[in-house]
């Protein structure tokens, strides 16, 4: 149970200035400038970061390989490495609230999601991957019978992982996890706005165990550590989640280095269908509200167009207003606060520049659009509804990445698909129907790594998370993200 007492005495606590973990020590940037970090909650500077160098990202790199070369973890059998990694989640844990508290202050979002999502997940997530450490076997191949096939799984080297700012903990801990897991060193760079529980967690690696050098973090500007990442000959998988440009740019500084293997889940633009014969239209409304404005639409996975069957057209748009309005919105760390701050002013400029193009290409706001709560001195948002929006328009093919619904309405199940697969993404979507033949045949239908049906969200770590089409390639979660981090080497022996 959340206590507002605790987390307001948390909220009070001053945050020192943070340097980069490389080789289990922490240390200021090669040339001591550091970055401000400021608070979406009230516009308050919290504390400075270590401005990293690409003299920084080589010495974090070196001391990743040196790690894996001597086998400090890489050659450490299954049960250590299982035993650190589960003592790393029960601190994780331990410190579960003081992590949660100290996310929301750098990002914003509220503290019920935060809590559950961040620190909760993590530390699930990782006890996750380390129960799987020890009952993973290799392959015997059906040979002739002079002939023994073995298939090893080995660890890749060392990996880069680039992780957004929206869920630094959550989305760190799906790259983290299985990477450490199958025994690799891991270089992390984290968001330049969102790096301050990861720096903490990885703290917190080193206390339960995991020797130095093993992980090891870098903060800094993405055009520097990014890139300097990217084009070091000595990182062997590169892991990011963020924007569809950052990615494109990752994959050109593989090809111009040594051909690293990259993958990159960058988001989407995620249908939500709504059929007339949904079993509980007031449920459907409800859970499309919360799958777009929690977290002030800042999820990857946000149902962000609403694709809605015209004869309910009205009335289910009508309802979704009404959930909308219902939302809290408010200070992130307040226990009566439903729906969190923007992360960024200049996130919050993006969110309302669709707006006000989508009402200029004739789309109609049906609540929503604006600022709100400027005398905090944060960036709020009031949750958006825009109806009437084309399906070619800017609203209904590049995400907003904000509180910002786009409604579209259709006439048929044909039609429902074309629009559903009208975008270059394919990362989620929701399918809400009564009939279970249709669901199969959306489910089928639909590009995208993900879709839900008479739910949106909730899916957890025994299923994979991944994109077609723009939205990337490689899955986070599940055992198959392991794959990402493991070469496949085959012993052919002649008996």
């Amino acid at each position: 149970m959340l206590d507002q007492g605790r987390i307001d005495a948390l909220r009070a606590e001053p945050v020192a200035a943070q340097g980069h973990l490389i080789d289990g020590a922490v240390v200021a940037a090669s040339d001591g400038q550091v970055m401000d970090t400021t608070s979406p909650i009230d516009g308050q500077g919290l504390t400075t970061l270590a401005r990293g160098t690409t003299e920084d990202m080589d010495r974090a790199v070196a001391a990743a390989r040196a790690a894996f070369a001597d086998g400090r973890w890489s050659r450490q059998p299954p049960a250590a490495r299982k035993a650190v990694l589960l003592k790393w989640a029960e601190l994780i844990e331990a410190e579960a609230l003081a992590l949660a508290v100290l996310g929301v202050r750098e990002n914003g979002t509220e503290i019920g999601m935060a809590f559950k999502a961040e620190a909760g997940s993590a530390a699930g997530t990782i006890r996750y991957y380390a129960e799987a450490i020890d009952k993973r076997y290799g392959e015997i191949a059906p040979t002739a019978d002079n002939v023994l096939g073995l298939v090893h799984h080995e660890p890749v080297g060392v990996v880069g992982a680039i992780v957004p700012w929206n869920f630094p903990l959550m989305i760190g801990a799906w790259k983290l996890a299985p990477a450490l897991a199958a025994g690799n060193s891991v270089v992390l760079k984290p968001a330049e706005t969102a790096s301050l529980t990861l720096l903490r967690v990885a703290g917190l690696a080193l206390e339960a165990g995991l020797p130095p050098g093993v992980l090891n973090v870098v903060t800094g500007e993405g055009p520097v550590v990014g890139e300097a990442m990217g084009l070091s000959m000595g990182v062997d998988v590169l892991a990011f989640t963020g924007s569809g440009g950052t990615g494109r740019r990752l994959l050109g500084y593989a090809a111009r280095s040594n051909l690293k293997r990259c993958y990159l889940e960058l988001g989407g633009k995620s249908p939500n269908v709504v059929f007339a014969d949904a079993p509980d239209l007031g449920l459907a409304a409800k859970v499309s509200a919360a799958g777009i404005f929690r977290n002030s639409g800042q999820v990857c996975v946000a149902a962000s167009r609403l694709l809605v069957e015209d004869s309910i057209h009205d009335a289910f748009v009508e309802a979704l207003c009404k959930a909308a309005d219902g939302f809290t919105v408010g200070d992130p760390l307040s226990l009566d606060t439903q729906i969190g701050a923007v992360h960024s002013e200049r996130q919050l400029a993006q969110n309302l520049r669709f707006v006000q193009q989508a009402e200029e290409e004739g789309a109609q706001r049906l609540c929503g659009g604006a600022r709100i709560l400027t005398e905090t001195g944060g960036t709020y948002m009031a949750p958006t509804v825009i109806a009437g929006v084309k399906p070619e328009a800017n609203l209904a093919q590049n995400e907003v990445f904000g509180p910002v619904l786009a409604v579209t309405s259709f006439k048929s199940e044909e039609e429902a698909v074309a629009l559903a697969n009208g975008t270059d993404y394919g990362l989620s979507s929701g399918v809400w129907t009564g009939d279970l033949s249709r669901a199969h045949r959306m489910i089928r239908a639909i590009r995208a790594g993900v879709v839900h049906v008479n739910t949106y969200g909730g899916s957890d770590l025994t299923v994979p998370l991944g994109g077609v089409g723009q939205s990337g390639n490689g899955s986070d979660k599940s055992l198959h993200a392991m794959a990402k981090y493991e070469n496949l080497k085959t012993a052919w022996i002649q008996l």
